[in-house]
């Protein structure tokens, strides 16, 4: 179920397993990529697990029947992206903003009997905010609701090791995904001003605050490398390892609100 599609009726009587919840970015990705790239990838990676979350080929006949079904909600496009600020159109709040209000638009859904919530993250920026949030969610004594967040080019196996920005993976998945948006056009451009890795490091310390300091055009790695065919095996990975954690999510014995007092 697409929450921003359905009625509240629909919800009402439909039998909610867990909620899915996007979280991207509004900011640079290259010449060639939109500045939603974070927030369409995942969305793609999202609608495509709730797709899947019912498949019976994967769970089995009765325990596809006993499970209920995933309510995708309208994603948060905007993150914790000032390291992009030197490129035009990049959006961002704080990280105290942006966990703040992640938390309490999940915690909304509580009050619906919706409790188990699985944030599907799309920039690197957010992941450690969204690890806290979950946290604070899973704790809070005033519901009963749980929740982890799952970002997408972490569970793509061997190809995690070539995500940059703009790069190969996030390219990939938009051709698979969103090919018109892609600026085929300039993928040359994109790679002739792509930088070959994130930051500049010195005993393990990054010394680049923003990327503008490393990368001529905001781009790190070779979006030539990312081409439909590896965008699909991208998206296949990263869906079938969030059903596999929605799964994990719905079936998890939880501490109930009254436990956490």
């Amino acid at each position: 179920m697409r929450l921003s599609d359905a009625t509240w009726t629909d919800v009402r009587d439909a039998d909610v397993d867990v909620a899915v919840v996007p979280v991207g970015s509004t900011e640079q990705h290259g010449p060639h990529a939109p500045l939603g790239t974070d927030t369409l990838n995942a969305v793609a990676v999202a609608e495509a697990a709730a797709a899947a979350y019912g498949d019976r080929d994967r769970d089995g006949v009765a325990a596809a029947v006993a499970r209920g079904e995933t309510a995708v909600t309208p994603p948060i496009p905007v993150g914790v992206a000032e390291e992009h600020r030197a490129f035009d159109g990049t959006m961002w709040v704080r990280p105290g903003t942006f966990r703040a209000y992640v938390r309490e638009a999940a915690a909304s859904l509580t009050a619906h009997g919706i409790e188990r919530v699985v944030f599907v993250n799309g920039h690197g920026g957010n992941v450690e905010a969204l690890a806290e949030v979950a946290r604070r969610f899973s704790r809070d004594p005033d519901h009963d609701g749980y929740a982890v967040a799952f970002t997408w080019f972490e569970a793509v196996g061997e190809h995690a090791s070539d995500m940059g920005h703009a790069g190969p993976l996030e390219t990939a998945l938009l051709r698979a995904s969103n090919p018109d948006l892609v600026r085929e056009d300039r993928i040359e451009a994109a790679r002739a001003g792509a930088a070959d890795r994130w930051g500049e490091w010195v005993a393990g310390v990054n010394l680049a605050h923003d990327s503008d300091e490393f990368t001529d055009n905001g781009v790190v790695g070779d979006p030539a490398d990312g081409d439909a065919e590896r965008g699909q095996e991208l998206l296949d990975r990263a869906s079938d390892a969030l059903v596999d954690l929605l799964r994990a999510v719905v079936d998890r014995d939880v501490p109930s609100s009254s436990a956490r007092r």
